[in-house]
């Protein structure tokens, strides 16, 4: 009987305890569980439309751990994405991570459920239609909608034709957006009623509004339908019988005698500006400003002047050569169980690009992997494997050529690409490696950094750009600024000095060699830099291309300060000793210009042996996008340059990478040897020059301040003058003075300088305005008289 009662009593309880209670804890961990793997499965998705080709041949070695696959969740991903993306859906199982998303936030929040199912049913639903309207309008492109959408647009395709599918699918529509969204035509016509259409205006009249009737006071008002502008009051002072409000301005009024109302709408008309005025008849009467005027007669150097090298032969096709590349290549990829499907051959000047195509199944990266292997079955240097090439579905072998063509710097010059270029600085590196020449709009990149081992070709490659520009601009279009440490690699370019060149007004060469003398020219571009941002703010354009445009139409004043602005082009032949030597004093100017000079047309070209960090530091590279790279030693300093290797793997002598942030480009830079500079050079330099370089503002350091001992006999006429505009105006600028005096800039600065040795103005502050002594005329004219007095 105590069994008996035993057994009933715990069925008794079995039975209280059969509804199905999950705990708040089992709620959360089953919550977070879906909303896991609903963000699993959402990377996997999109993984998918990234890797499926290559991990679909994998899917079969699920169970092989050696097995990788390229999916963002591994071999979980790739099946999960290929059961929901290829085998179902396809777009639209994007919504299945978000269904279980809401899913596990239900659970996880504990809130009630009533209304998931509904959700679970129309998502599905859903589901079905996106993947089969999908699968209808991109027929040719299954994987978007899905093996499922494929299939069932097809099925029905074959019972109701394409008319029918398409109804099916908008009668569909309809019925979701009526049971989801509440969709009606009424909702629609309620919607359109809704929008205020423009009504048309009406036309202009005048009211008149009786204010007095026995005095005869009328106003006159004129209605526009927007608004009611008030004309006039006018009031009738003879004696007049009473007028009657009531009846309008119907009631016979009085004649007013000698008094007459004139209503008159005037248009007013857009002028041109006084100045748009002057400056068209301006050009009218003499033509647009010719910077070349003042040398009218330069011709630019004749292309006869450059060797032809190896350039007369053209490229030499081996086809031996290229045969025993193509079976080496092929033969070492078989070794490794790597078949081609197709390959291909690009000759260039010196590297041959091998395209190939591997068969299906197989990774990219094994390819990759084989650089070494296939550089010593070749047996041969420079071998760089581009897995893939951008823009092509194929992988790059690249390998030098046993017989090197000497690209020219003739070839290039002559070449219709560079001589119909449409750029502001146009400069011709070399060829690629399908033999086209390769030209770059150096103002647009907008400054250039240059490293490689020595003997690589970095000289060259510099000489290749000035040569570039010396065959493009005239002397009055642009100016260099010259800096080499070694003191023997541009002294060439001495003879262009008063062509060309531009240099600091103490200085007795336009090169310069000395460190002292690169800080303070640095500095003095900087403070060329603010001047030209100053024209362009008064001129209201944004770059030197606008402002020059405006100067050669004649818009501009030259009697205020403007200027035709020549393109300042500073080249610096070995960065690494001004590091070594200046640091930061170097360092910080150049990062100015970097940041702010390329709307004025200041552009930077930086080169170095020694492509280490503490060289090229990331304040340098942040503000050189475009990058060349020779050869280097190590894969360290490829990626200091160019932030990928490649470069420690090029072949040398003029072998190089360029990159402008975007993709690297294998070139070959164009030859250009000593004794054809020193042809152009001795060429430009026996024409018409101007009397001296370009001058350059002038810059006094730190440690000599600007507290020259000026006599007072030896200040400048317009002292005083100078003085009187810097008190009232309480700012310590040169600028200031060009403006207010229409004086030179240099002329400007001199008497700045000559202020400071009188005590009226502080030490210079880089960029900020000088400090003003003295507070007021009185104060200036008590100073200046103790000065004469004393001198007396």
């Amino acid at each position: 009987m105590a069994t008996k009662r035993r057994k009933s009593k715990a069925a008794s309880v079995k039975k209280k305890q059969s509804p199905l209670k999950v705990s708040k804890k089992n709620k959360i961990i089953f919550g977070s569980f879906l909303i896991v793997l609903s963000i699993a499965l959402f990377f996997s998705f999109i993984s998918f439309y990234f890797t499926w080709q290559e991990d679909q041949s994998l899917l079969a070695e699920f169970s092989d751990r050696n097995a990788e696959t390229d999916n963002l969740l591994n071999k979980f991903g790739a099946a999960i994405s290929h059961f929901f993306m290829f085998k179902g859906f396809g777009l639209a199982s994007f919504a299945f991570p978000v269904l279980l998303a809401v899913t596990g936030l239900y659970w996880f929040l504990g809130l009630k459920g009533t209304r998931l199912l509904g959700k679970w049913i129309w998502g599905l639903l859903g589901i079905v239609w996106v993947s089969i309207a999908l699968g209808f309008l991109f027929y040719e492109q299954p994987l978007l909608g899905g093996q499922i959408g494929f299939e069932m647009n097809d099925f029905l395709q074959d019972y109701m034709g394409k008319i029918g599918v398409f109804l099916l699918l908008l009668f569909t529509l309809v019925v979701i957006m009526v049971r989801l969204f509440n969709f009606s035509p009424e909702g629609i016509g309620n919607y359109f009623k809704g929008v205020n259409f423009p009504k048309p205006k009406p036309k202009p009249r005048v009211k008149a509004e009786i204010l007095d009737s026995e005095k005869g006071s009328i106003e006159l008002s004129l209605e526009t339908g927007e608004e009611e502008i008030k004309i006039d009051t006018y009031t009738h002072k003879k004696d007049i019988p009473p007028l009657n409000p009531e009846s309008g301005l119907d009631v016979n009024l009085p004649k007013m005698e000698d008094e007459e109302i004139d209503l008159k709408v005037e248009k007013i008309a857009e002028e041109k500006l006084e100045t748009d005025v002057k400056a068209a008849k301006l050009v009218k009467d003499f033509g647009e400003f010719d910077p070349k005027l003042e040398l009218g007669n330069y011709k630019f150097p004749p292309i006869q002047l450059l060797e032809e090298h190896g350039a007369s032969r053209g490229i030499t096709i081996n086809q031996e050569e290229l045969e025993e590349n193509k079976n080496r290549i092929v033969s070492t990829l078989k070794n490794y169980k790597i078949g081609i499907a197709q390959i291909k051959a690009t000759i260039g000047p010196t590297v041959t690009l091998y395209e190939i195509v591997p068969e299906a199944g197989i990774r990219i990266s094994r390819i990759k992997n084989l650089e070494d292997d296939i550089a010593l079955s070749l047996a041969a240097l420079g071998i760089r494997i581009i897995a893939p090439i951008p823009g092509k579905g194929t992988i790059g072998i690249e390998v030098p050529n046993k017989n090197a063509t000497v690209v020219s710097m003739r070839s290039v010059i002559a070449s219709s690409k560079f001589q119909k270029a449409e750029m502001q600085l146009p400069v011709a590196f070399g060829k690629t490696i399908s033999n086209e020449t390769f030209v770059v709009d150096l103002a647009k990149m907008p400054h250039l950094l240059m490293a490689g081992a020595t003997g690589q070709g970095k000289s060259v490659g510099l000489n290749a750009v000035i040569t570039s520009l010396l065959y493009k601009k005239h002397p009055a279009e642009i100016k260099f600024v010259l800096v080499d440490p070694k003191k023997v690699e541009l002294t060439l370019y001495n003879k262009i000095e008063r062509h060309f060149l531009a240099k600091l007004p103490d200085s007795e060469e336009a090169i310069i060699t000395d460190n002292t003398k690169v800080i303070n020219t640095l500095n003095s571009l900087c403070i060329e830099m603010d001047h030209r941002y100053e024209l362009l703010k008064l001129a209201m354009v944004r770059n030197i291309k606008e402002y020059n445009v405006k100067f050669k139409s004649r818009k501009l004043n030259p009697n205020d300060g403007h200027k035709f602005l020549p393109y300042i082009v500073l080249v610096i032949d070995e960065f690494a000793d001004l590091i070594m030597t200046a640091g930061k004093e170097v360092e910080a100017p150049i990062a100015r210009l970097a940041q702010l000079a390329r709307a004025i047309g200041i552009h930077l070209i930086i080169a170095t042996q020694r492509p280490s960090v503490n060289v090229i530091t990331g304040i340098i590279k942040a503000n050189f996008p475009a990058r060349i790279a020779f050869r280097v030693t190590s894969k360290i300093d490829s990626r200091t340059i160019l932030d990928t290797q490649g470069a420690d793997q090029l072949i040398g002598r003029g072998d190089m990478l360029f990159t402008q942030g975007n993709d690297v480009t294998r070139l070959q830079c164009a030859f250009v040897d000593t004794p054809e500079v020193a042809k152009i050079t001795e060429y430009i330099g026996s024409q018409r020059a101007y009397p001296d370089a370009h001058l350059l503002p002038e810059y006094v350091g730190e440690d000599s301040g600007t507290g020259i001992d000026y006599e007072i006999s030896e200040r400048d006429s317009m002292f005083r003058e100078a003085a009187e505009v810097i008190v009232n105006a309480q700012q310590g600028s040169a600028s200031l003075i060009q403006r207010k005096l229409k004086l030179g800039y240099n002329r400007a600065g001199r008497i700045i300088d000559q202020l400071e040795a009188a005590g009226i103005v502080g030490p210079f502050e880089g960029s900020k305005a000088r400090q003003v002594l003295i507070p007021d005329i009185l104060a200036l004219e008590q100073l200046l008289q103790n000065e004469t007095q004393n001198r007396n």
